[in-house]
């Protein structure tokens, strides 16, 4: 019970890696709003989570502030895990695909921030976890743009961690490897070309298997708490050895 008494919001928490992270934050014992665009899948997962649902644009700054305010107006911890992506070789890609990657998965990441922070500010405590990826550390092939917005994470948890350390603020990033999600998997989608990606994702890892999001939640969950209130700016990999240098 690390997380007791603490309050957290989880981005993109309707499924996949969110809604997992959401249910371990809930079993250590924080209260949990679980906030997505899909709001039927994320009061699924509220409710077993025993926390809240909260309807989440996070491409919409005022939609980020409103979740903020749902949830008391100041948090204890923000988890931005929402994502998306638009699987293809990038010069096949048209300039809106691109613009939703980069909105979703960056811009998501500071519009939620940019809601929470000033009350965290305020509290002089606060725990923020950015979902990266090990693409935007090594490049994914089919993922260009996916990269350099999960690149921009990297950069801009290392930039809040230096601003607010002041605060007693921690910000660090996760970065995982090929998780076993209705993203990943939905590179099936596109046939042959989709499973020799994930093949080769598999094969790059050291633990040669696909991760599940119960292992990128415990990390979020360390990272959460008190255990790690030394860490900041950091970049943890959970990638079964893919991102080894």
């Amino acid at each position: 019970m690390r997380l007791e008494g603490r309050k957290a919001l989880v981005t993109g928490g309707a499924s996949g890696i969110g809604a997992a992270i959401a249910l371990r934050l809930a079993a250590e014992g924080a209260e949990v709003w679980v906030g997505d665009i899909n709001v039927e899948g994320a009061e699924r997962v509220a409710a077993e989570a025993s926390g809240h649902a909260v309807e989440l644009d996070v491409t919409s700054l005022e939609s980020a502030q409103a979740a903020v305010e749902a949830a008391g107006g100041t948090l204890d911890i923000l988890v931005n895990n929402a994502g998306t992506d638009e699987f293809g070789f990038f010069t096949f890609t048209t300039p809106e695909q691109r613009q939703r990657v980069l909105d979703i998965n960056l811009g998501g990441v500071i519009n939620c921030t940019s809601a929470a922070l000033p009350g965290m500010e305020i509290a002089k405590y606060g725990r923020i976890v950015n979902i990266s990826s090990e693409a935007g550390r090594v490049g994914s092939k089919g993922s260009a743009v996916y990269s350099a917005a999960k690149a921009g994470i990297i950069g801009f948890t290392k930039a809040i961690a230096r601003e607010d350390a002041r605060y007693g603020i921690t910000v660090n990033a996760i970065a995982p490897g090929p998780i076993e999600t209705p993203l990943l998997m939905g590179a099936l989608d596109f046939g042959e070309i989709g499973e020799k990606v994930i093949e080769t994702m598999r094969s790059a890892t050291q633990l040669g298997r696909l991760g599940r999001p119960e292992e990128v939640a415990a990390a979020v969950a360390f990272l959460a708490s008190d255990d790690a209130s030394y860490v900041t700016g950091e970049t943890l990999g959970v990638s079964g050895g893919l991102g080894m240098v």
